[in-house]
């Protein structure tokens, strides 16, 4: 599905993504290497075993990103000007190597752009949920969309 040009969106409008995203090793050691982020607790298994964790936890930037991923599709894709801001990004729940993440995303604000006549500004709450149903990642998207007309 095409992302939705603003006149296209209500608040309240609720959408959850498909596919969902197995995490794997790979994923969380490229990414920690890719941003330099040498956290022992993402990279050193026998680091990791020794916290409160017990094994290795993900990235929490990469399952930010992935939230963002995850929901273009049904949401900006060949509709976004720009994306304006991420606000309230919350991780209640570690996310570790082997779990599966469903994005959701609601919308909680809409309003049409007052210094671009035609485009609009959407907020979009995303929320990460794992295998388990605990939610691993919460967060808002501000985005700018072009109008249909």
């Amino acid at each position: 599905m095409p992302g939705r040009y603003f006149d296209e969106w209500t608040v309240g409008d609720r959408i959850v993504h498909q596919p969902s995203r197995t995490v794997t090793e790979t994923d969380n050691l490229l990414f920690s290497a890719m941003t330099h982020n040498m956290q022992p607790l993402h990279l050193d298994a026998e680091y990791a075993k020794a916290s409160e964790f017990g094994k290795i936890l993900v990235n929490s930037t990469f399952t930010f990103s992935l939230a963002v991923g995850l929901s273009i599709a049904d949401t900006t894709v060949g509709t976004l000007v720009a994306n304006l801001g991420f606000d309230k990004v919350v991780t209640p729940k570690p996310t570790f190597i082997g779990d599966t993440l469903t994005c959701s995303t609601e919308v909680i604000e809409k309003r049409e752009s007052k210094s671009r006549p035609g485009q609009g500004i959407v907020v979009f709450q995303h929320e990460l949920t794992n295998q388990r149903g605990e939610t691993a990642l919460t967060m808002l998207r501000t985005v700018l969309l072009k109008g249909k007309g």
